[in-house]
């Protein structure tokens, strides 16, 4: 059986995804209060940054895969209008069911869908922009998905992933020493959960850099690939146009 990374661990594919699963029904419930807490506030700066970037424009097709709590398919939403639509998935049936209790909480509803970003239940050429937040570093196969969010695509579409990054250089030891001392406490404290935040802090570094992701997500059928770091390359926006 083919191996890959859970963290720092190497596991055996099927285990990789039970596993995660496992991670994310476990911080489902607390998700948001722990995203406020560990970023203090910016990934809705960085996630408002992303909508800034998709430019998304009434009657739009969207696909946003690991859609979790539904930020960011609610803020296309109102862009895309009552002529666009939002398709809002995830593979964790529970982040989606809270996101879609969420979207619905502000009279909202959308297509939501339990599926696998390495197999997208839809048609070639559907939609005019895909976006992935905080979701590719737990995929098994990112060159697999990859070439599916391509797939979807209508050529001249967009791929946005926003995604923990390379830090630079002059920030990497105190940005070690909070993601593992720091994070894992609060994970316990506020989550009832240490080790599902120690395999957060570990999947980051296990992630391709800006610049190896970017050469990834050329290989997989992006002509024109781009990438923004924000806050110190502890988050990185990649934008990839379909040929």
């Amino acid at each position: 059986m083919s191996k890959t990374h859970f963290g720092f661990e190497t596991v055996d594919e099927q285990e990789k995804a039970r596993r995660v699963r496992g991670v994310f029904d476990s911080v489902a419930p607390r998700y948001d209060v722990m995203n406020d807490l560990m970023s203090m506030g910016l990934h809705r700066a960085w996630k408002a940054y992303t909508v800034l970037v998709a430019n998304v424009r009434p009657g739009q097709q969207v696909l946003d895969i690991a859609g979790g709590t539904g930020d960011l398919a609610l803020a296309f939403a109102k862009k895309a209008g009552a002529t666009g639509q939002v398709v809002h998935t995830d593979i964790n049936e529970a982040m989606l069911r809270t996101g879609r209790d969420r979207l619905l909480d502000a009279g909202v509803s959308l297509p939501t869908v339990v599926c696998d970003a390495e197999k997208l239940p839809f048609a070639d050429g559907r939609f005019d922009l895909v976006s992935v937040a905080f979701g590719l570093r737990n995929m098994t196969h990112k060159d697999g998905a990859l070439a599916e969010m391509n797939r979807v695509l209508k050529p001249g579409g967009k791929l946005l992933v926003l995604e923990f990054s390379k830090v630079a250089k002059p920030l990497e030891k105190a940005y070690d020493w909070y993601s593992f001392k720091i994070l894992p406490q609060l994970g316990r404290l506020v989550a009832g959960d240490s080790d599902s935040y120690r395999y957060l802090a570990e999947s980051i570094r296990m992630h391709p850099g800006q610049e190896e992701l970017k050469t990834l997500m050329k290989q997989r059928g992006f002509g024109h690939v781009d990438y923004h770091n924000l806050t110190g390359g502890v988050v990185a926006l990649h934008v990839g146009i379909k040929c």
